[in-house]
């Protein structure tokens, strides 16, 4: 599930939203209230239950052919990675999709796009179905562990590029 040209897409285990009014998240780096949406590069980290703590890393140019097999393993070029006890949830919640026009947004740092005023999905939420089988089509290896923590400080401390959503969350306390 990826925006098509000119849309972005905002993941929700809500299907009844409408309007989305701009707010300002409890985890927010900044006070201005926003309606949040991604693009076709960030929507895979956003395949999983609102609350899965996810650790993930990719190859991008600067990363050293160490960092990635250390890392990201001999084959992959993506790799996402939550913890057993989340593995049921992630085979049971249900995940919607809303799409929006891309030009009611701008872009807020690297990975967000944000809107100030009020925006109205392009139409109804669409289910995103199946969350492991959209990692396998997209070749996005999915590993389960007992506990983040450490691949987490491997990730951080090396070349490839990463992000970690909701890690509070984790089994483990970090």
């Amino acid at each position: 599930m990826r925006p098509t040209a000119g849309e972005l897409l905002h993941f929700s285990e809500d299907a009844t939203i409408r309007p989305f009014e701009p707010h300002v998240a409890a985890t927010a780096r900044q006070p201005e209230a926003y309606v949040w949406a991604v693009d076709a590069e960030q929507a895979p980290a956003y395949w999983f239950p609102r609350q899965c703590p996810r650790a993930m890393a990719w190859s991008v140019r600067s990363t050293t052919a160490e960092d990635k097999l250390a890392v990201l393993g001999p084959s992959a070029a993506r790799v996402h990675m939550i913890e057993y006890g989340w593995l049921s949830a992630m085979q049971t919640t249900q995940v919607f999709a809303y799409r929006f026009a891309a030009e009611s947004f701008r872009r807020l740092g690297d990975a967000a796009w944000v809107s100030s005023e009020p925006v109205h999905p392009l139409g109804p939420a669409e289910p995103v179905g199946d969350l492991l089988a959209l990692h396998e089509a997209a070749g996005i290896e999915l590993r389960l562990v007992d506990d983040l923590a450490p691949w987490w400080r491997a990730v951080i401390a090396s070349t490839v590029q990463f992000s970690g959503i909701r890690l509070r969350n984790a089994c483990t306390p970090r």
